[in-house]
């Protein structure tokens, strides 16, 4: 078990640190009146996330411990939106387009209701 949280850790950690390099990067190429940035980051999430989905179930057969690593690590420490686009994606191949629908829309919209809330709250 304790192997298992190291390699989310690590994973994270490195996703953290190329999350912030390269919207970074973006913000100061394309400046900060639109977030670019995170458009950016968010897409990129979800490219890498669908490769390493791939390389685990098809190409690769990836073990348990590279998903972690690469998946809930990497991928989850760069941006969660990737997460949320596998997920998705999920329920929509599991024959479920209402639950997919309901929870894209749900968690863009609770998202950012909570967000107003907690920020309201905050003050």
């Amino acid at each position: 078990m304790f192997k298992s949280y190291l390699l989310v850790a690590v994973g994270s950690a490195l996703g953290g640190v190329a999350r912030v390099a390269l919207s970074g990067g973006i913000y100061r190429r394309w400046g900060t009146s639109f977030p670019w940035g995170t458009l950016v980051v968010n897409l990129v999430g979800c490219f890498l996330i669908g490769v390493f989905f791939s390389w685990a179930e098809i190409r690769l057969r990836l073990s348990p411990a590279a998903r972690l690593f690469l998946m809930a690590g990497f991928c989850g420490g760069f941006t969660t939106f990737s997460t949320f686009a596998l997920e998705t994606t999920q329920l929509m191949r599991a024959g479920a387009p209402a639950a997919a629908i309901v929870y894209a829309i749900g968690s863009a919209v609770l998202g950012v209701a909570l967000f107003w809330m907690g920020s309201v709250m905050g003050r």
